[in-house]
């Protein structure tokens, strides 16, 4: 392969990686709100982001490499991966709805509510008030978290549709090199994308206070993921 149609090819999965992940909202919305919802810390939202992403596109380069070697059709591949998305956004759109519910139940459990104090001087004390997620998360900390792998699981069934037909280019010429830097290119720019959104978006959304609707955060985050599922289940984004 000469190197003219390298760099070209290279320019084309920078260029498609970087979109596809833009327009992606299911490349990054979960773990904004996620990060939100739960209080994880930059770092650990990051390191789940570059965790998340690399299963995502590592299991897109396997199957493509796979098929190269194989002699599997395009067409196959691409029906294939057109399959794995869709049960990718069911499994998105289950998993949204499911911590939906359990953050509406959460939220109502964890209703505004009044103690009373007695004093001394026999005089009582009344206060209201409702127990944030900061203080609920002492109590889960205590259990296994099941949280982050079940994004990680949901992102390595999801597919890198644009990335097969590019790796079929070098593979057709037997440029082996060719191959493997199409797909670290790609990987590079979807996960750079999405580390920086989330990035952002995380240091961003830490300043807004949610205020008396904050007991409703893990029901929203729900929500969202929800959307983004049924976003990629029926737009095909």
């Amino acid at each position: 392969m000469n190197e003219s149609t390298l760099l070209v090819l290279c320019i084309t999965a920078l260029s498609v990686g970087f979109i596809h992940t833009l327009i992606g909202p299911d490349h990054y919305l979960p773990f904004i709100v996620m990060s939100k919802a739960r209080n994880w810390s930059l770092r650990k939202t990051m390191w789940l982001t570059f965790a998340c992403g690399l299963g995502h596109v590592l299991s897109s380069v396997i199957l493509g490499l796979l098929g190269v070697v194989l002699g599997i059709a395009l067409g196959k591949l691409a029906a294939f991966e057109a399959a794995r998305g869709s049960y990718a956004a069911q499994a998105m759109m289950i998993f949204g709805f499911t911590y939906c519910i359990w953050g509406i139940w959460r939220a109502i459990k964890n209703k505004p509510h009044t103690h009373t104090h007695q004093h001394n001087d026999s005089a009582k004390h009344f206060h209201q008030h409702v127990h944030t997620h900061a203080h609920s998360h002492v109590h889960e900390s205590n259990g296994k978290n099941i949280t982050p792998w079940v994004l990680f699981t949901i992102f390595v069934l999801g597919p890198c549709e644009p990335l097969i037909p590019m790796l079929m280019v070098p593979a057709a010429q037997h440029s082996i090199f060719g191959t493997v830097l199409v797909a670290t290119v790609f990987s590079v720019a979807t996960i750079a994308t999405m580390m920086s959104i989330v990035l952002v978006s995380s240091w961003g959304i830490s300043f807004v206070k949610l205020g008396k609707i904050e007991r409703y955060a893990h029901a929203l985050a729900g929500a969202t993921i929800l959307i983004s599922g049924a976003a990629i289940q029926v737009l095909g984004l």
